[in-house]
């Protein structure tokens, strides 16, 4: 509470005119108390009109009064100064260059803290205070700070416009009403506000019904996140468990089908093993009857051979055939057979299955709200409006950046950029940094001649194929000449309308919508282009002559 007394004090003793406190202070016939400076210098400025008056007050004196100081004031002040207190008020108190200024401040001016429609003017807490104090001042309507009263009064009759004419939808005085727009229907500013009033009323209750469906909409979205996720996690779970045991299937047939072969193996080799026991068993008795023939063979006496030729028993006929018939690796051939057969069906099961999955996995019963419908009016269009900069590592090497990279000028002269692997080679193009998708509303501004564009960003950088237009992946408008022709996979296909400088592109990525306009006061159709977009897109310019410049204008 101390603290707010000194504060009084402080005011009370400072210079309405520099806000500072008294210095030499001399006090007027009217009562108010100035720096004999302040107040020299302000009745100096008045000497021409032989009237001087009270800066605050406003009451006039004739002659100019004598000005003495006053002592008594001056030793207050003094006396204030000891506290230690600054000499003038916080710096916060006065107005900066994005304030309302009070316009009852004489040197340096204080903050405004409410204007006046009555009295289209604003004012500090100390110059406001008769609008708390006198009574017809309190009937004032006060709003906040503002800069634009002027706005409020007619221009060609300097009166306060507290009438509207609906028929040219626009605010006038009184005498304006019986002048220019007489026989038009004109209402009180008051009544027309009313009517308004009631129409914002609608709108926002319309607005807030939105805002309240819309957030039903954002919470069902919220529950289908994650109900999507309890499903997919189940899902995954679930297939990942019935892979397994079809893995697990699988692997015991290869199991079972591995232990027949190897059973059957153990057959075979055992027939063939006892087979070539009896073979060689026979090749044994045959070396032996071969042995006893060649010693009787090598007998010298003759009478001794001939008595024992007789004994030699007769060579027996062989049991096996003379030839056995050998398939190698072919005795398990069928079975070879019988599993690619299986593995073939079994690709054929999982192909018609997986295309099956796919289709269900890719239509998901998803809430999607309705799409807004597509713009029509230019105001339609700028709620779409993107910002959008140019990129210099995109730049070719006669081209100049300006303007934030919104403005791109042709010139003849090389320029030392760096290399960069998204520079232009060939043309004088260049494409933005920020990538389209969704709907997208920028105009571009055009002086000469050259090609306003949308690309992929893996668009050619070298050589004819990297022109705008020139192939798939690239769309253009070129402005020449006063006239239009659009371009896209080589194909030129000739564009009627209204020829400006200024074009507007909208890009609506997801419907696959691509729209050209000339742009003046009015908007006008060029050509639209609908397809399907399978990358985001990227706006470009192509400069063809030196001094030619395109800039991507600013959109409210």
């Amino acid at each position: 509470m101390a603290q707010e007394g000194v504060q009084l004090d402080q005011e009370t003793f400072s210079c309405s005119i520099c806000l500072d406190l008294l210095k030499d202070p001399v006090t007027i016939p009217c009562g108010h108390s100035y720096c004999m400076t302040c107040i020299n210098t302000h009745w100096d400025g008045e000497d021409q009109k032989g009237i001087h008056s009270c800066p605050q007050c406003r009451k006039t004196f004739r002659p100019r009064p004598d000005l003495e100081k006053n002592i008594m004031l001056a030793a207050l002040v003094e006396e204030l100064k000891k506290t230690g207190l600054q000499a003038a008020p916080a710096d916060h108190h006065y107005a900066g260059p994005e304030d309302v200024a009070c316009d009852f401040c004489t040197g340096r001016k204080r903050k405004a803290v409410k204007s006046c429609l009555v009295c289209l003017a604003s004012f500090c807490e100390k110059h406001l205070q008769p609008h708390y104090d006198v009574p017809p001042m309190k009937k004032h309507q006060l709003v906040e700070p503002s800069k634009n009263l002027q706005e409020n009064i007619c221009s060609r009759h300097d009166e306060v416009k507290k009438m509207f004419c609906r028929t040219d939808q626009q605010s006038i005085c009184y005498l304006c009403s019986v002048d220019q727009h007489k026989g038009h229907d004109t209402v009180s500013a008051a009544a027309e506000r009313t009517e308004r009033q009631k129409e914002l009323e609608v709108s926002r209750l319309n607005i807030q019904q939105r805002i309240q469906d819309r957030q039903k909409d954002v919470k069902l979205l919220q529950q289908e996140l994650k109900d999507i996720k309890v499903s997919a996690d189940k899902t995954v779970e679930d297939s990942e468990e019935m892979f397994r045991e079809l893995i697990h299937l699988i692997q015991n047939r290869s199991s079972e089908v591995e232990q027949q072969i190897r059973s059957q193996q153990v057959i075979e080799e055992s027939r063939v093993k006892e087979l070539q026991e009896k073979l060689e068993q026979e090749i044994r008795d045959l070396e032996r009857k071969d042995a006893e023939l060649k010693q009787l063979s090598d007998t010298p006496d003759h009478s001794q051979f001939l008595h024992n030729y007789p004994s030699v028993s007769a060579l027996s006929e062989s049991t096996h055939s003379s030839s056995i018939s050998i398939r190698p690796l072919r005795h398990f051939e069928d079975v070879t057979a019988a599993v690619s057969e299986l593995r073939g069906k079994v690709e054929d099961v999982l192909k018609d299955t997986w295309t099956n999955i796919s289709l269900t996995v890719t239509q998901p019963g998803v809430l999607v709200p309705e799409p807004e419908p597509e713009p029509k009016t230019r105001v339609e269009f700028l709620r779409y409006s993107c910002d959008i900069t140019l990129d210099p590592d995109t730049a070719f090497v006669w081209l100049v950046l300006s303007d934030g990279d919104r403005k791109v000028t042709a010139v003849n002269q090389h320029q030392y950029y760096p290399d960069h692997p998204d520079r232009f080679s060939f043309y004088r193009q260049v494409l933005s940094r920020e990538s389209l998708t969704g709907r997208c509303y920028w105009e571009v501004e055009m002086t000469g001649t050259g090609h306003v564009a949308v690309a992929y960003k893996t668009v050619s950088r070298s050589g004819d194929e990297s022109a705008f237009g020139m192939f798939d992946d690239s769309w253009s408008l070129d402005s020449c000449n006063n006239s239009f022709e659009f371009m896209h996979d080589g194909i030129q296909t000739p564009v009627s309308g209204p020829w400006s400088s200024r074009i507007g592109v909208y890009l609506d990525h997801n419907a696959g919508i691509l729209s050209f306009f000339s742009v003046s006061e009015t908007m006008t159709l060029l050509h639209t282009v609908q397809t399907t977009f399978t990358e985001p897109l990227h706006a470009g310019i192509w400069l063809f002559f030196n001094g030619d410049t395109a800039e991507i204008l600013k959109l409210k």
